[in-house]
Protein backbone atom coordinates (compact mmCIF):
# COMPACT_ATOMS: atom_id res chain seq x y z
CA UNK A 1 0.00 0.00 0.00
CA UNK A 2 1.22 3.47 -0.81
CA UNK A 3 0.84 6.79 0.90
CA UNK A 4 -2.42 8.65 0.41
CA UNK A 5 -2.01 12.41 0.18
CA UNK A 6 -4.71 15.04 0.36
CA UNK A 7 -5.64 17.08 -2.70
CA UNK A 8 -4.26 20.16 -0.91
CA UNK A 9 -0.77 18.64 -0.71
CA UNK A 10 -0.94 17.54 -4.35
CA UNK A 11 -2.21 20.90 -5.59
CA UNK A 12 0.40 22.95 -3.71
CA UNK A 13 3.19 20.61 -4.83
CA UNK A 14 2.23 20.81 -8.50
CA UNK A 15 1.89 24.59 -8.32
CA UNK A 16 5.34 24.94 -6.76
CA UNK A 17 6.92 22.77 -9.46
CA UNK A 18 5.19 24.75 -12.21
CA UNK A 19 6.02 28.20 -10.82
CA UNK A 20 9.65 27.35 -9.98
CA UNK A 21 10.85 24.97 -12.73
CA UNK A 22 14.29 23.50 -12.26
CA UNK A 23 14.60 24.53 -8.60
CA UNK A 24 13.45 21.29 -6.97
CA UNK A 25 15.62 18.18 -6.97
CA UNK A 26 15.37 14.55 -5.89
CA UNK A 27 16.89 15.49 -2.51
CA UNK A 28 14.20 15.67 0.20
CA UNK A 29 16.25 17.84 2.60
CA UNK A 30 16.88 20.48 -0.07
CA UNK A 31 13.23 20.42 -1.13
CA UNK A 32 12.17 21.01 2.49
CA UNK A 33 14.09 24.28 2.54
CA UNK A 34 12.72 25.35 -0.83
CA UNK A 35 9.12 24.58 0.14
CA UNK A 36 9.39 26.68 3.30
CA UNK A 37 10.97 29.48 1.25
CA UNK A 38 8.47 29.50 -1.64
CA UNK A 39 5.22 28.79 0.20
CA UNK A 40 3.36 29.97 3.28
CA UNK A 41 3.02 26.58 4.95
CA UNK A 42 2.26 27.01 8.63
CA UNK A 43 3.35 23.67 10.10
CA UNK A 44 6.43 21.51 9.86
CA UNK A 45 4.32 18.40 9.27
CA UNK A 46 2.58 19.92 6.25
CA UNK A 47 5.88 21.27 4.87
CA UNK A 48 7.39 17.79 5.03
CA UNK A 49 4.37 16.23 3.31
CA UNK A 50 4.60 18.75 0.46
CA UNK A 51 8.37 18.36 0.17
CA UNK A 52 8.03 14.58 0.04
CA UNK A 53 5.44 14.74 -2.72
CA UNK A 54 7.53 17.27 -4.67
CA UNK A 55 10.49 14.90 -4.41
CA UNK A 56 8.34 12.04 -5.69
CA UNK A 57 7.05 14.10 -8.63
CA UNK A 58 10.57 15.21 -9.60
CA UNK A 59 11.77 11.59 -9.55
CA UNK A 60 8.82 10.56 -11.74
CA UNK A 61 9.60 13.32 -14.23
CA UNK A 62 13.26 12.26 -14.33
CA UNK A 63 12.29 8.66 -15.07
CA UNK A 64 9.94 9.67 -17.90
CA UNK A 65 12.51 11.84 -19.66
Amino acid sequence: MGNIRTSFVKRISKELIETHPGKFTTDFEENKKLVSEYSTVSTKHLRNKIAGYVTRLVKQQANQA
